[in-house]
Formats: C-alpha cells, sequence, structure tokens
C-alpha cells in the first residue's frame, strides 16, 4: 500500500513535471515566427481600416462590492482608445454595498461626458460571474465582447490591438492578453505569485494557442466574438462549474472555434496580497478545474481531437491534482523509509523512477526562470523560485481539499477574493477580509511531520532524497503560520496610503512600468456571493503553485 502510494505519487508528479518540458520546447519553436507574424497583422490593419469600419465593441465590467476598485476599472475602460460610437461600456454590477453608490456615480459622470455607458443590475445573482455575463451578451450591441474584471486595468490601446486578429480570423472565438502585475513587489506573497503567472502567461499559453492545442480564456483581459458565444453548439455562460471561463474555453474549441494569444497584449492586475486571500482564489481555481475537466473530458476524448490534443487537454484539466500527488508524497515519505530500513530492498528500475522524478522537479523552476528571461527581467526569475515553491508547498494541503470537492461536487459559491487597489508604488489596506478557514491547523502539523522526517531521512544512506521533504515543511509550516486567525489582515503602512488620485496617476504608467461574490457580514468578513472574478483563472500545468495556474480559471 505505502509503495504503491509512492510510486502513484513520484509517477504522477514526474509526468506532470516533464510535460513542463514538451511545453517549453513548442513555446521556443514557434514563439518568433508568431509574435512577428501578430505584429504585422495589428500593423497593416490599422493602417488599412478607416476609424467608421472598426467594428462595435462592448466592454463587460462584471462587479461585486468592489468598492476599492470599481471606479479605478470603469475609468481605465472609458479612457481607451477607440472610435468614437463603436465602443460601448456595461458596469454589469451585482453589488449589495457601498459599492453600488460609487458605480453610479462614476457612470454619470462618464455618461455626462458623453462616454456610452450603462450599468446592468439584476434582481438576483443566479450563476454568478457566468449569470452576470450572460446577461450583459443579451442586451450588448458589439459584435466582440471585451471582460475585464475588477482587479484589472487595461492600457488604453487594448482593443486597438486585440480586435484585428479577431476581424481577420472569423474562426476565431476569443483572443486573450497576457497579465502583468501592479503590486508584485508589496510582499514576498505576491512576488511568488507573480513569477508563477508569468510562467503560465509567457510559455503555457504560447506553446498551447500556438501549436494547435486546446487553450483557455483567463475569465479577463480578452475579447470575444459574440457569435461565438450564443452558437447553439457552445451554448453561451454556464454556472455549473466555478471556473465559467475554462468551462465555455473548451465548450468552444470543441465546436470548431479557435482560440489565439497574444503574449504582447499586456494588462496588468492586482495580486492577492495577503496569503488567506491567496488560498481562496486557490480553492476556486483548483474546484472549478476540476469540475470542468469531470464535466468535459469525456466529450473530449469521443471527440475527433488528436490523440496529442487530448492528452494536453487532460494534463491541462487536471493539473492541479499536483497538489494531491504532493501531499500524498509528503505522507507516505516517513513509512517509505521505515520499509528501507527493514530491509526491503528495491530493484535498479526504482531508483531510476527516482532520478527521473528529480529531472521533473527540476522543470518547474527552468520553466518559471526562462518565462521572467522572456518578458525581459532577464535572470530575476531565478532568485524567486524558493518563494515560490515555499507558497506552492505551503497551499498544497489547501488545493487538495479543493480537488477533491471538485471532483464530486457540481457548482458551488462563487467566493471573490478581496482586492484593495494596491499598485507598486501605493499599498492599500482592503475594504473587505478574505474567508478564513481551518487548514492552518492541519497546514503546521503537516509541516512539523514533515520535518521529522527530514530529519529521520537525513540519519540514512538515502539523505538525498530528503530534499523534497524540507520544502514541504518549510511550505507548509510558512503557509500555516500566516493563515492563523489571530495573526489578523495584512496592514499597509499609513504613510503608503494612496488616494484615489495617486492610484489613477500610479495605473497609468503601471501597464509599461511591469516587464513588457461577497459582501461584508457583520463581523466583516466576506460572504460567498457575487459575479466577479478577481483574476479570472488562469490554468497552469506542473508547477506546485498553480497561480499561472491556472488557474484557468
Amino acid at each position: 500500500m505505502v509503495v504503491g502510494s509512492f510510486l502513484l505519487a513520484s509517477c504522477a508528479l514526474a509526468t506532470y513535471g516533464l510535460h513542463l518540458y514538451v511545453l517549453v520546447w513548442l513555446f521556443r519553436r514557434r514563439e518568433t515566427s508568431v509574435r512577428a507574424e501578430q505584429r504585422e497583422l495589428i500593423d497593416r490593419f490599422a493602417a488599412e481600416t478607416a476609424e467608421c469600419d472598426w467594428p462595435v465593441v462592448t466592454c463587460q465590467i462584471p462587479l461585486y462590492n468592489e468598492q476599492d476598485v470599481a471606479e479605478r476599472i470603469i475609468d481605465a475602460v472609458a479612457a481607451f482608445d477607440y472610435p468614437a460610437g463603436l465602443h460601448e461600456i456595461q458596469v454589469l454590477d451585482d453589488s449589495t454595498d457601498d459599492s453600488r453608490d460609487v458605480v453610479d456615480r462614476v457612470v454619470s459622470r462618464l455618461r455626462d461626458a458623453g462616454v456610452d455607458i450603462q450599468v446592468v443590475r439584476r434582481a438576483n445573482r443566479e450563476g454568478y460571474k457566468a449569470g452576470a455575463l450572460a446577461i450583459g451578451v443579451e442586451q450588448a450591441r458589439g459584435e466582440f465582447l471585451a471582460v475585464f474584471d475588477a482587479d484589472f486595468i487595461p492600457p488604453s490601446d487594448f482593443l486597438r490591438r486585440a480586435i484585428p486578429m479577431l476581424v481577420e480570423n472569423k474562426k476565431l472565438a476569443c483572443i486573450q492578453g497576457r497579465w502583468g502585475h501592479l503590486n508584485q513587489n508589496e510582499s514576498w506573497i505576491t512576488r511568488a505569485q507573480a513569477l508563477g503567472i508569468d510562467g503560465h502567461f509567457a510559455i503555457e499559453q504560447g506553446a498551447r494557442a500556438w501549436n494547435g492545442l486546446l487553450m483557455n480564456f483567463n475569465g479577463t483581459a480578452g475579447v470575444w466574438r459574440k457569435a461565438a458565444i450564443v452558437d447553439p453548439e457552445v451554448g453561451g455562460w454556464s454556472g455549473d462549474t466555478l471556473t465559467e471561463d475554462l468551462d465555455l474555453s473548451y465548450r468552444v474549441q470543441l465546436s470548431g472555434w479557435r482560440i489565439d494569444y497574444n503574449l504582447e497584449l499586456e494588462c496588468p492586475a492586482e495580486l492577492p496580497g495577503h496569503v488567506n486571500a491567496f488560498k481562496s482564489q486557490q480553492r476556486r481555481w483548483a474546484t472549478g478545474s476540476i469540475q470542468v475537466a469531470v464535466k468535459l473530458l469525456p466529450r473530449i476524448w469521443r471527440s475527433t481531437l488528436s490523440l496529442g490534443q487530448k492528452v494536453e487537454a487532460t494534463l491541462h484539466l487536471t493539473h492541479y491534482t499536483v497538489s494531491l500527488w504532493m501531499l500524498l508524497l509528503a505522507l507516505v515519505a516517513r513509512p517509505m523509509l521505515i520499509i528501507c530500513m527493514e530491509g526491503q530492498q528495491f530493484s535498479d528500475w526504482f531508483w531510476i523512477l527516482w532520478g527521473v522524478i528529480i529531472l521533473s522537479a527540476i522543470a518547474p523552476a527552468m520553466t518559471y526562470g526562462y518565462a521572467r528571461w522572456v518578458l525581459g527581467g532577464g535572470f530575476s526569475g531565478v532568485k524567486l523560485i524558493p518563494q515560490m515553491m515555499t507558497l506552492g508547498c505551503g497551499v498544497c494541503v489547501n488545493n487538495s481539499f479543493a480537488v477533491v470537492r471538485g471532483l464530486f461536487a457540481r457548482g458551488g459559491e462563487f467566493v471573490r477574493t478581496p482586492k484593495s487597489g494596491s499598485v507598486k508604488t501605493a499599498v492599500r489596506r482592503s475594504s473587505y477580509k478574505p474567508v478564513q478557514d481551518s487548514l492552518w491547523m492541519i497546514e503546521l502539523v503537516l509541516g512539523c511531520y514533515s520535518l521529522l522526517s527530514f530529519v529521520y531521512y537525513m540519519q540514512t544512506p538515502r539523505w538525498h532524497v530528503s530534499v523534497f521533504l524540507l520544502m514541504y515543511g518549510i511550505g507548509f509550516l510558512t503557509v500555516g503560520w500566516m493563515s492563523m486567525p489571530w495573526r489578523g489582515a495584512q496592514k499597509a503602512s499609513p504613510t503608503q496610503d494612496a488616494t484615489r488620485d495617486d492610484l489613477v496617476v500610479a495605473t497609468a504608467v503601471g501597464a509599461s512600468a511591469e516587464h513588457g461574490p461577497q459582501a461584508l457580514n457583520g463581523n466583516g468578513t466576506a460572504s460567498s456571493n457575487g459575479a466577479s472574478a478577481p483574476g479570472g483563472s488562469p490554468v497552469s500545468s506542473g508547477a506546485p503553485i498553480a497561480t499561472g495556474a491556472g488557474a484557468g480559471s
């Protein structure tokens, strides 16, 4: 039982790790040519197309209780450089707190300035973000629909660079942009997340999109063709999973449409600054991606897709199980040592397999280090690998519970990640507290268990295989300690608090400076309803931290 569990977990982790090498190779073989082709297409379209011939675009901003960032995102979208009369804005506002007043005030101001903007509110929040977007699709007059979550600040030329690719390719359902970072230097947690997200967007998305593989819309910072969403074979937005974006992406591609990716179409976003906010986000992405796998993998394997496409889709949709395999490996490490010390011999293939596992364990570090280099950050990603590994190992318990839930539960409450409005030069405290769970106790216990196992291994001839136990121990203890309820929410220095005007100025330069549903309860915690999916859901493929994770969704 112990040996079987060890082998199963090791083989699974080796598979996902080696898969990253394949993605890096796929990215490298097409990067130069595709990026050049995309630049040429965008420039040619802009030069040859009269202003009046650009298509009508509807920008959708799904919101739920976002008083810290609502004005910022609405103003950013209203400032888009796009032909007059062809740009419509929908604020899909499901808010129940003071955010409604903020939205009404901003929209009224913009209307007085001549902006085509409307607020869409529903009688209920059925379907959460998916439900809000579905209502928006019905009312939108645009041929194309751009989606931006509240924590993003898209650059003013976003539509100018996205729309040409959709107009020129009639089978293209969606163009996805790359997430940048507004506050990556806020803490070691945000720096680790930024590196993971860079790996997903700088390597994985391009590897899939540019090689005929199925990829995902990340829930935000992308533009959809309305005809693809309302295609009867597709079925439109659905709220039966927690990752509506990933679900729609795969259904669209299974119906014959394509999704493409533009690495140079950057849209900076705020990263969760508190570990509990990050864990809440990861739980949603992990549960949702597994729900989509359960829902669509049978259909994928019955489809006419090639074997390679089916295998890649399977690895993509099930990537969050990496956390489950890592947790299992940590649990069986000590029993495995006892078996070895009792004199049980293993054949050479067993230790060869372990060598393959070590090789695969290097893959995430190589992939994310290379991703930062691709984005012009040189070797800066290398020094962040320990931080990313600490955070990734630390959330294994959190994500494992979410994976198991995704296997058996359909739908669920949409727990929104609180945002504060922080940017790189101004750290602010959010008006909303992240959801607190009790997993920190399990994380602390597992941290001690892993370190104890590490000490035992160091006293045996097999000491060299104990390094991963040290990483687990540090990760579990760090995340568990930071997740304790009495540690409170992350605090911003009073001298760093920014006025809204400061934030507008900071975000105006943020896009170029970076390389390349909850309401408050009476106790101040957040309830789990709403429309906005902050940061959408990246779906990553093999790192222990699936923020580029995605996460996807």
